[in-house]
This record gives C-alpha cells, structure tokens and sequence, in this order.
C-alpha cells in the first residue's frame, strides 16, 4: 500500500526533514513550509516514526481538496474511504487549524469534519452509533489559503518525545532542535561535543544519539501500532533494521557542564534512560571557567537568554564571556541559539555562518563559527 504522508516540523529545518526522509527510501519528498510531503510504504511509515530526528510528527494524508463553503468541506471529507483505517469501535477525535483562508472558525471546521467522517462510517458499518471506545486515530486537518489537507496522526505523541525526559530543567530545548542544531554543525562519530550551558542534557544526548546513528523513536511506542492496520512483523523488522545501522565502537564523546548541580544530575539521569550514559560526562561549572580538555571540538549550545530565563543585560554579558572563551582555532566549531539580534554584537565576531531557526515560538538564529 503506498501511502501519502506529510512531516510537520519547526520552522528553519525542513531541508533537514527532506533529506533524511530521502535517505530512508522515502519518495516524491517535497518540502514547504513547516512541512514534508513524501511517500512510502507501510515499511516507511514505521520507519519515519523510528528514526526521524528532526520532524514532530508523521502523518498520512487522506485528501486534499479546495473548499470555500462547508459543505465543499463535508462533501470532500465524507467521500474519503475512513473505513479503510477507522474501525466501527475506534476513537477518531478531530483537530487543526486554518490560516489566511474562508473557512476560519476551528470548531466549526472540527464539527464539519466529524460530522462527515460519522456519515461516512455510517454508510459503511451499516450502525447509526459510535462509541469510540477502541484504539485512537487522531484525525487532523490544515486549512491554508483554502486548500485543506485531511490526515491521520500515526505517532500519537509528538516526536520530539522520545521516552528518556520525562523531567527538565527550567527553559528545556525541544529535542528535534538539539538534533537539527548538531546536524548543522556537522557532528560526526569521531567527534568530541561539548554543551557549556547544559541543562537537561537535551544536546549532548541527541549529538550521542545522531553521531552513533541510534533511532530516537527505538525507546517508544507510536499510535499506528495499536490501529491493527500493519503487520506487526513490519515494525519488528524495521527495529532490527535501525539496531543493525547502529554504529559500533565510535569515538564520540560528549562533555557538558552546567552552572546548576541540579541540571548535572538530570543530565546524567537523562542520558542513562536514553542508553547512551557511556558516552556522556557532566560536571557543574560555570562558564566563566570553560576549559576544553580536547585538542578539537564541536561546540553546541542553547545558553540562557532574555525571552527564556535571564534579563537581557545578563544573557549579554555571558554572550562577553563566551566570545572571550570560545577561541578561534583550527579542529573548533561553535554553535549557539539566541533571539538576540545583538548576539555578534556581543560575543565580538561575526558569524561564518548563521540559520533562523525556531525554539518553540521564539524566533532565533543559530550562529556557527567555525574558522
């Protein structure tokens, strides 16, 4: 069965998306904005969800049509063949939004959509009542510039909850981000990470995660296991397939450090959860005291900020100090996050290269030095 699928994820990395959809075999992959369209198979569908690092969710599309009047809206969605992948005891809740088009009330557009998928399941199962007690198949739609897309979430939880941080720190970076953020700067099995702001331990374990090529999905369940709808021996598969690409024996290391002892201990723990505590080193220190014990390192980090924790005389000033610590040198590269527009102002150099990137709804740049 080939299917239709779209990968939404945070805005600034969705070339990211797209290639490593293309290198799991994926076809048609088409990125926009916030969102990969691609195609696949039942063995893609599984092994999207085991091993994107950077997309929130994997859906399948169902429809995508024009509508300016609900009934454009009901008609197109009762025609869509829900019984395929609904069953008569499943829950199939409805959710979305709608940006810049005609038909902009949510709740209407939600009771729309269920209204139609009830007519359609009606036809179908031949029975006048649902009582959505059986597995659930999260329907979801996005309505912009009046083209709809109707889709089903096969992931269930977003996919940036990958099992191992059930707890945080203060102001946690999304794990997708961390895994977007050691990807541009190019982290490799055979490098040394360093996090001098380390909080939760979010960088280090995606740079560990990404540089020995473990799936991030391998510690959790995703929604589509539970429909019946794919072999099981298919997710089986897929699971051997991502322990077997397993690199084996690497070099990685990962040090981080934190002014909070606190945020050290979570680090830790969080990287034991997550399998990958024998790659991982943490210690509390300020970063005043920064001092690489390696000759070569890739240096990425999410430091506090104006908008998240500090005041933004305070972020600035450790901004003064990280320029003055991260050296430039030959075998280092830094990247750091920040809203600030000021960030090069105060760190004292301009950036080799920079990309806007979002941490959460907070709009930021990722500055990478690496001459």
């Amino acid at each position: 069965m080939n299917l239709l699928m779209t990968a939404p994820c945070l805005l600034g990395i969705e070339g990211l998306v797209g290639d490593e959809l293309k290198m799991m075999g994926a076809s048609n992959v088409a990125p926009e904005n916030a969102r990969v369209f691609f195609e696949g198979n039942e063995d893609i569908l599984a092994r999207a969800n085991l091993n994107s690092r950077f997309s929130e969710r994997i859906l399948i599309v169902l429809g995508r049509f024009n509508a300016l009047t609900f009934e454009e809206l009901f008609q197109s969605v009762k025609a869509i063949s829900w019984a395929d992948f609904i069953g008569a005891n499943d829950t199939f809740p409805v959710k979305g939004f709608s940006i810049n088009s005609t038909l902009h009330s949510i709740p209407d557009c939600q009771s729309i959509i269920k209204k139609a998928v009830v007519e359609s399941l009606k036809e179908d199962y031949g029975i006048s009542w649902f009582e959505e007690t059986g597995p659930v198949h999260q329907i979801q739609f996005s309505i912009i510039k009046d083209e709809v897309c109707i889709m089903l979430d096969s992931s269930g939880m977003s996919l940036h909850k990958r099992g191992y941080r059930p707890s945080s720190n203060d102001a946690p970076i999304r794990e997708t981000l961390a895994a977007a953020m050691c990807s541009l700067s190019k982290l490799r099995h055979y490098h040394t990470l360093y996090d001098p702001c380390c909080g939760s331990g979010t960088i280090l374990i995606e740079g560990a995660l990404l540089a020995n090529n473990i799936a991030p999905g391998l510690g959790r369940g995703f929604a589509f296991e539970r429909w019946g709808l794919i072999d099981e021996s298919v997710i089986k598969s897929e699971k051997e397939r991502c322990h077997d690409l397993v690199k084996k024996d690497t070099d990685f290391c990962a040090i981080g450090s934190d002014i909070d002892s606190a945020a050290v201990e979570l680090t830790l723990h969080n990287a034991n959860k997550a399998g990958v505590a024998n790659f991982i080193r943490a210690s509390q220190a300020d970063i005043r005291v920064f001092n690489p014990s390696t000759e070569k390192g890739t240096l990425v980090t999410n430091p506090p900020y104006g908008e998240r924790m500090l005041d933004i005389k305070e972020a600035e000033k450790i901004y003064r100090i990280m320029g003055e610590k991260f050296i430039s040198k030959y075998g280092w590269s830094y990247g750091i996050i920040s809203p600030d527009e000021e960030f090069e102002k105060c760190f004292g150099r301009k950036a080799d290269k920079r990309r806007k990137l979002y941490n959460g709804n907070i709009k930021c740049q990722y500055y990478m030095f690496f001459k």
